[in-house]
């Protein structure tokens, strides 16, 4: 058992638009939504990944399908997105799964259970003493 996702694809936190060059290069159905696919390049510099594909919603502006390569061009991680759910007024991915396509197996599959936005967060949460615990 494990996870398809490395640390790097759960700590990434470049916006994509300061680590890529993005194009939309066309457009596309998925989960019968219309989406504009968009290919990102790397501006170069520290990233996982030399190139992505992602398709997003052209009305919901969510990320139903996305792929990762390397530099050699060798597709190395998918993501699909198999629900999307209406939560207050946010279009929220509500399962989804990310798949290494150099491991053998079904994937890491995702589910959004329950959410809650705009929660107030006790400051003291973060004090050094709390985040030691």
């Amino acid at each position: 058992m494990g996870s398809d996702l490395s640390y790097e694809d759960m700590m990434e936190d470049r916006k994509l638009r300061e680590a890529y060059e993005a194009r939309v290069s066309g457009e596309e159905e998925v989960l019968d939504r219309r989406c504009w696919v968009l290919d990102l390049v790397s501006k170069g510099g520290d990233v996982a990944y030399q190139s992505r594909k992602i398709w997003v919603d052209k009305e919901r502006f969510t990320v139903l399908k996305e792929e990762r390569y390397a530099k050699s061009g060798r597709l190395l991680k998918t993501l699909e997105v198999k629900s999307v759910s209406r939560v207050e007024d946010r279009w929220v991915v509500t399962a989804a799964v990310f798949k290494d396509v150099l491991k053998q197996g079904e994937g890491t599959e995702f589910k959004v259970l329950s959410i809650e936005f705009d929660l107030p967060i006790p400051a003291e949460l973060f004090t050094k003493a709390s985040l030691r615990k």
